[in-house]
Parts: structure tokens; C-alpha cells; sequence
């Protein structure tokens, strides 16, 4: 069974930072899509950034570039989101999802994924 487990979320200034992991389990951790995901309230949830472990690349919402980093790390089955410079409209509840087998370019489209951990809650006050 594929889990996915995220943690490091909470309450940071603006200008802050956090680094979001989401531990997956049920899957071998070197054939994946890892996407992050968020969703505030009163919105639809939307793509943050991207990794796939065969091209390698990594993709970003453009209000995020520059100041998000995705990662995995494959001897932890574990994937990173550093957030840096957070700014009150980061705000929202984080999602990390996965697919399984993946081939090619990864995508921010929520649909092209199978698995989704719970979420974990980022706050950024003024």
C-alpha cells in the first residue's frame, strides 16, 4: 500500500522559511512523479513544483520560482519542499502526491496523480 506521510508545516513569519517532507512508503522510491500541492481556503488547489526521478527536472508554479525547492532524496524515500522568503499568500494547507511508475517530464496537474498524503498546514503572518 503507497503512503505518503507530510511534515514540517507550520506557523512562520512572512520572509520565513519551512521545509515541508513527505515520506512515501509502498513504492520503490527511483521510478516516481512527486508533485506538491496546495490548497487555500476558498480555493482550488493548484500545482507548486515538480520533481520526476528519471528526467530529473524540476518544475515551479512561476509565484513560487526563485523561492521554492523541491527534492527527493532516494536512500530516504523522501521528498523535500524548501520554502523560502514565504509571503502571506503561501498560506495554505501542502499536499504531496506521487505517481508511480513515472516516465518523462513531471506535471502540475493535480489529475496525474494516484497518491496523496493528508497535508500539513502552513501559515505566514504579516
Amino acid at each position: 500500500e503507497v503512503q505518503l506521510v507530510e511534515s514540517g508545516g507550520g506557523l512562520v513569519q512572512a520572509g520565513g522559511s519551512l521545509r515541508l517532507s513527505c515520506a512515501a512508503s509502498g513504492f520503490t522510491f527511483d521510478d516516481y512523479a512527486i508533485g506538491w500541492f496546495r490548497q487555500a481556503p476558498g480555493k482550488e488547489r493548484e500545482g507548486v513544483s515538480c520533481i520526476s526521478s528519471s528526467e530529473g527536472r524540476t518544475y515551479y508554479l512561476d509565484s513560487v520560482k526563485g523561492r521554492f525547492t523541491i527534492s527527493g532524496d532516494n536512500a530516504k524515500n523522501t521528498a523535500y519542499l524548501q520554502m523560502n522568503s514565504l509571503k502571506p499568500e503561501d498560506r495554505a494547507v501542502y499536499y504531496c502526491a506521487a505517481r508511480t511508475p513515472w516516465i518523462g517530464s513531471c506535471s502540475l496537474v493535480n489529475l496525474e496523480y494516484d497518491y496523496w498524503g493528508q497535508g500539513t498546514q502552513v501559515t505566514v503572518s504579516s
